[in-house]
């Protein structure tokens, strides 16, 4: 049953627009890779999240995607510096640049690294009032130095709905991390390779599926009822 617009006083029928179908791109860019960032949660010399992160990106390029991996040397933590740091633009023209991205962290002391959550800290709720991670894919992962752990994807996926990005439904967890290493870096066969593969398959199948149509996915009723410099004075407030 239709409820008329009149029964519902408190809508701007202007700005009000019924879901459909026919807003969807059905096309596909065929010859454009997806563009996917890479972003891990430790400096250590062997780092985990790093290899994994470097063995994704083979894989994501195996896959057709155009891949680049943010190294967090250098980045200062939030606010000691403005975001004319030269590592804070280069984290934040990725975050631009892709159309999807991989978080492998650590787990420590229960939760990501300070190392993980100062990269996501350093990008900006809104840039014209729009949050510029809006509609991207993501993908979340973790290394675990003993048994299997959640706790760190289950807060990347916290983190990913905040940044309002499409977390997809496969993730992965690599319990003792440093037996499932070669000397050389390289990741040995394993039933938690399989996993990341599945991870990123399905990575670069919902980028495709969404990256046409991220304007329209992400187009809110209240973003459209407010101006974009009342939405940029809400969501960058100067002191908190």
């Amino acid at each position: 049953m239709k409820v008329e617009l009149s029964n519902l006083p408190n809508i701007d029928c202007d700005k009000f627009k019924v879901p459909s179908v026919d807003r969807f791109s059905l096309t596909q860019e065929v010859e454009r890779p997806v563009k996917i960032l890479l972003l891990y949660g430790s400096l250590r010399t062997r780092s985990y999240s790093r290899l994994v992160i470097e063995e994704s990106a083979r894989l994501l390029q195996a896959m057709g995607a155009e891949t680049k991996i943010f190294d967090p040397s250098g980045l200062p933590q939030p606010d000691t510096e403005d975001e004319t740091h030269e590592k804070v633009r280069e984290l934040r023209e990725l975050m631009m640049w892709s159309e999807g991205q991989v978080w492998c962290s650590p787990e420590r002391h229960g939760s990501i690294t300070g190392i993980m959550k100062s990269q996501i800290d350093w990008i900006p709720l809104s840039l014209g009032g729009v949050r510029p991670t809006q509609g991207k894919t993501l993908a979340v992962m973790q290394v675990c130095g003993g048994s299997q752990s959640f706790n760190v994807v289950n807060q990347m996926r916290i983190l990913g709905r905040w940044m309002r990005m499409l977390t997809i439904p496969n993730q992965s967890s690599v319990a003792k991390a440093f037996l499932e290493f070669e000397e050389d870096g390289r990741m040995k066969p394993s039933p938690y390779y399989n996993r990341i593969v599945d991870v990123l398959e399905e990575l670069v199948k919902f980028t495709l599926l969404t990256r046409n149509n991220k304007a329209y996915l992400v187009d809110r009723y209240s973003e459209r009822v407010e101006s974009a410099d009342e939405v940029s004075r809400r969501v960058n407030q100067k002191q908190i």
